[in-house]
């Protein structure tokens, strides 16, 4: 049997509320208001964001769309034209829709979409007010802080015939930020602001490139994680060269899996390039295609295919590295693009280590778990693969205790120590070394001034590294020196604008206004992490304790109790481990407030 298609794609699904009540009142005159608001309002919405109609369903309709944030500004753009459509219509009689967006693996049937991601979209819809729109937490991640709009968490709601929970956010914005005139993004002219409500990025004063994930040409979806660690090289590779601005991994790869325009990808990552390719791996053979396009004209400005054994990987790589950069800028020394890490001599522990990163960003602890495993697979084969024993320390003693997962901290503390060393014995020179020992010992072992230190290093070498930025900011709150903190978040937040780990910088800047006193932004910025990581503990401490040192006490004992009930086991008495300060007088002030709030001791 052939196997199935399926794509990735946002799935909008919208009903009118009350049809049928309409229909018994006045049949003729509500299809007639129906059919205007399908020409009327929703053709041209879709024209505009590039959504295409999947089916109408009698009352209703089912649209997909290659970008979540699309999707939204589609639906948002359709409820304000549906509220210009009903303004000489009485209320009782005002064509209302419901909207839910879900962002979720469809499979293909001809032009129809089924499966578990269409049907969420159907359910979330349900539970939108009239007039309203529900998005999913994978809608929420590709959109937030790229639209003008907020958004309420719902928490995990059960849908009908949905086997798992699904996190849902309730979609608020104000009418005077949308009009419904606006050009999309696919059409506006290059001076045009964003539809979306987005501000361009300023352009940096030296060239600045984005590498997008390349397409998995293998027909083996599980080769999906071998094409994305030949990016991540790639882009680890690029970013030695201090002559050039490079975005993060993370920010890049909010685009897998969508068709992008590239002109809004250097809008929104505030880029002079874009980078994109595929990697086709047979055999014993790969194959590595790669386009670097100028996002100003458009143009297609170098192109090349390069094609080896699998031996010869890391050759391979840094062939496609080092072209790229001739063709940005001839005059950079591309000297400076040395072998962007140790190469890991065992091809079969440098796929394990991939895998590992793979399963590791789906952020959960199964998946956490099973990463650590792939890891030790790596090192197995490798005794001697630096990389692998540096990022196996931070996940030991970074990730698991600020995710709250360190059940024998000991033991945790002892392996992270014991795999930091001979990280560094192995190599001192790779950045991701440095920087994932560095904060291993700067939090994870509260060593801080020593783990600081690291970071910094690696950011001599390597000053786009954008995780090593906000682990900086980290150091920095632990050591107490707040401003160069905030520079630090600064300088992550816009390496990599989009980054799933955002949250890092985010809760450090939190943490950095909750110290000096301005509970407001604290919360704010702790907010901002929650959106990103739901149930960070050190997030949620921010929040609890700004909340009530601001007198707000009520909002303090509801955050409180939202904190124990994610993390029963959490006591005033083992706080201090679990906190991103360590100065005495810093720690004091979060105890003070986390206990005004009403956490055990």
């Amino acid at each position: 049997m052939a196997r199935e298609q399926r794509k990735l794609a946002a799935i909008l699904a919208a009903d009118v509320v009350g049809y049928s009540r309409l229909m018994g009142r006045d049949e003729s005159g509500t299809l007639a208001r129906l059919r205007k608001s399908r020409s009327h309002d929703l053709v041209p919405v879709l024209e505009r964001f590039g959504g295409r109609l999947v089916k109408l369903t009698g009352d209703g309709a089912l649209i997909e769309f290659s970008s979540a944030v699309d999707a939204l500004s589609a639906a948002i753009e359709f409820q304000e034209g549906m509220v210009k459509a009903n303004h000489d219509q009485p209320a009782d009689t005002a064509l209302l829709f419901r909207v839910g967006i879900h962002l979720g693996d469809l499979i293909v049937e001809g032009d129809d979409l089924y499966g578990d991601g269409v049907n969420i979209a159907a359910r979330l819809e349900a539970k939108a007010p009239p007039g309203g729109i529900v998005i999913s937490r994978t809608i929420h991640e590709a959109v937030a802080g790229r639209l003008k709009a907020t958004f309420d968490d719902l928490g995990n709601l059960e849908l009908k015939n949905i086997e798992r929970l699904i996190q849902a956010f309730s979609v608020k914005w104000n009418s005077a930020d949308w009009k419904v005139s606006a050009l999309s993004p696919a059409k506006q002219s290059k001076n045009a602001d964003p539809p979306n409500g987005s501000v361009p990025l300023t352009l940096p004063d030296k060239p600045s490139i984005a590498v997008l994930p390349f397409l998995n040409m293998s027909g083996d979806p599980d080769q999906e994680y071998f094409a994305d660690g030949v990016v991540e090289d790639i882009i680890t590779a690029l970013s030695r060269a201090k002559s050039l601005f490079v975005i993060a991994r993370n920010s890049s790869f909010t685009y897998k899996g969508r068709s992008v325009d590239i002109k809004q990808v250097g809008r929104e990552l505030g880029v002079r390039y874009v980078l994109e390719g595929s990697v086709r791996k047979a055999g014993n053979r790969v194959r590595i295609t790669g386009q670097l396009i100028d996002v100003a004209s458009g143009s297609h400005i170098w192109g090349d295919r390069f094609e080896d054994g699998l031996t010869d990987i890391f050759e391979l790589q840094d062939r496609v590295t080092t072209s790229v950069v001739g063709a940005i800028a001839p005059t950079l020394e591309l000297a400076e693009i040395t072998r962007a890490r140790q190469k890991a001599g065992n091809l079969e522990a440098y796929d394990f280590y991939l895998q590992g990163l793979a399963a590791f960003y789906r952020f959960t602890r199964k998946d956490h778990e099973k990463a650590l495993s792939l890891l030790q697979n790596a090192i197995d084969l490798d005794p001697e693969y630096a990389l692998a024993h540096a990022i196996k320390s931070h996940w030991h003693c970074g990730v698991r205790k600020s995710s709250g997962w360190d059940d024998d901290p000991v033991e945790e503390k002892n392996e992270a120590e014991r795999l930091a060393r001979r990280a560094m014995q192995l190599d001192r020179n790779d950045p991701r070394v440095l920087a994932n020992v560095g904060i291993t010992l700067a939090w994870g072992l509260l060593r801080s001034q020593e783990g600081s230190a690291l970071i910094d290093q690696a950011l001599d070498i390597d000053p786009n590294y954008a995780l090593a930025w906000s682990w900086g900011a980290v150091a920095r709150v632990a050591l107490g020196d707040h401003e160069n903190a905030i520079e630090y978040c600064e300088r992550a937040l816009r390496l990599s604008p989009l980054d799933p780990r955002a949250f890092v910088a985010a809760n450090a800047m939190g943490s950095v206004h909750f110290l000096a006193g301005r509970y407001e932004q604290a919360i704010s910025w702790a907010t901002k992490a929650l959106r990103q990581h739901h149930g960070y503990p050190l997030a949620m401490q921010t929040t609890v304790a700004s909340y009530a040192l601001a007198g707000r006490i009520e909002d303090a004992k509801q955050a409180c109790a939202l904190y124990l009930q994610l993390h029963p086991q959490t006591r005033l008495s083992g706080i201090r481990n679990h906190m991103l300060c360590v100065r005495e007088e810093d720690v004091q002030k979060y105890a003070n407030g986390l206990r005004l709030a009403g956490l055990p001791e």
